[in-house]
């Protein structure tokens, strides 16, 4: 890091999530889970603009046509900024009705994973999917909040995250997209935060952001904790890459599960914060359905 962390939106979210940035645009676009908001950022030009969106959603990634597919409630669909409408591309377990999706990403050949989870939080019925040809296939079951795919940089190894059980597991990646050989990455100590987003950098290093935990940590491909960044706020959701060079670190936070007591003593939880990196991240890819 060479730069404080600076808020640079103050909005309040209560469950901000999913930062992405798109260099077509020179914007950081990112979901607000629970109030069912939609929201882009332009740091050159300060301007701000929200989206209402269908109930819960999770996740954003560009696709090939200019438009979004974002995870919903009711499965993944197209959003097309230009008119704000939501198109429904395909369901994703609709007979667990008390599940939603949750955090996603694109890996190097524009595949998206994402995980879907209970929105009580109390069951363990998540599942990370891959989506194959339009249709979503079960990878990993038996989730609390699954979390934070990401990748390494040659696309071999997944990243991704139990975020009750304090774990981050690391698997094999085939060309196919099949995976293998899971393990243990890195588990996060007792009383440090959960983890919550993830994202790789140009060196292959993994950022997570610690919800309860105050902070976002980087570690090592081998698993050791090389830096760590303070934020005014508890609930630190995720991180993205971001600016000409991707070395400006955009990260969302959360009101979500702050009593009236912290919400008044975190004045800027829920903000959109920034600091710069030494390490840029890798660049955004875009989905290829």
């Amino acid at each position: 890091m060479r730069s404080a962390v600076e808020c640079v939106w103050s909005l309040q979210a209560e469950l901000g999530e999913g930062p992405i940035w798109l260099p077509a645009d020179r914007a950081v676009w990112f979901v607000d889970i629970k109030k069912n908001r939609i929201h882009r950022y332009e740091p050159e030009s300060g301007r701000k603009r929200s989206y209402d969106a269908p109930p819960s959603p999770s996740f954003i990634v560009p696709g090939e046509d200019g438009k979004f597919v974002v995870g919903l409630r009711s499965g993944l669909n197209r959003f097309d900024p230009s008119t704000a409408d939501f198109q429904l591309l395909c369901e994703v377990e609709p007979a667990l009705t008390g599940n939603r999706l949750n955090d996603g990403a694109l890996d190097w050949k524009g595949r998206l994973w994402f995980g879907s989870m209970d929105d009580g939080e109390v069951q363990q019925t998540g599942t990370l999917y891959r989506l194959d040809r339009g249709e979503p296939v079960p990878v990993d079951p038996g989730y609390h909040i699954p979390n934070g795919p990401c990748f390494s940089p040659d696309g071999r190894t997944l990243y991704h995250t139990d975020t009750r059980a304090n774990t981050i597991f690391k698997f094999d990646v085939g060309d196919d997209g099949s995976v293998s050989n899971k393990r243990v990455f890195v588990v996060i100590d007792d009383g440090a935060g959960h983890p919550d987003g993830s994202v790789t950098d140009a060196e292959g290093h993994l950022w997570t952001c610690l919800f309860f935990g105050w902070e976002a940590r980087r570690y090592a491909p081998d698993g050791r904790l090389v830096a760590t960044v303070k934020f005014p706020c508890s609930n630190i959701t995720k991180l993205t890459f971001g600016g000409g060079d991707l070395r400006s670190a955009y990260v969302t936070t959360a009101c979500h599960a702050l009593d009236s007591r912290q919400r008044a003593e975190q004045p800027l939880a829920g903000a959109l914060f920034c600091f710069q990196t030494d390490v840029p991240g890798l660049p955004q890819g875009v989905l290829h359905v």
